[in-house]
């Protein structure tokens, strides 16, 4: 995996170019030099979290078969007060959609993804307590 970011020369701006093809802007807020012209690179890597635990759940319950038809990750997260200011608690919120699931079912979705699939999340871990629940709403 690559991905080239370049400054864009002014304030904190910076744009990132991903290897698949994609740009996205970043910045920081007016007080740290910024101009608000995009996403905290903190903001992403939290975004990219949710991202990648709900694309795994969303996988895990087709491949079994449950009728999935939506799913949302909200989430709050907790930074250490000083630099490094890594995560220290990130709180997922999972309200998935569909007909019939069972709450077991899509618990187990969730951790499986917490466990071994979620590359993000088990690398937040190592500084973050990960906790998380969870709603269903029938579709």
């Amino acid at each position: 995996m690559e991905c080239k970011v370049r400054w864009a020369g002014e304030g904190v701006s910076f744009e990132a170019h991903t290897a698949s093809g994609h740009t996205l802007i970043m910045d920081g807020a007016p007080e740290a030099g910024g101009s608000n012209l995009g996403p905290r690179p903190m903001e992403l890597l939290l975004a990219g979290t949710g991202g990648c635990t709900a694309f795994d759940v969303v996988l895990i319950l087709r491949k079994g078969r449950h009728d999935v038809t939506g799913c949302e990750v909200s989430l709050d997260a907790t930074r250490a007060e000083s630099d490094p200011k890594v995560f220290t608690r990130i709180h997922f919120h999972f309200t998935v959609t569909g007909r019939n699931l069972r709450q077991d079912v899509v618990k187990r979705a969730i951790e499986l993804s917490k466990e071994k699939y979620c590359s993000a999340s088990i690398m937040l871990a190592k500084t973050a307590e990960i906790t998380y629940d969870l709603e269903i709403v029938e579709a």
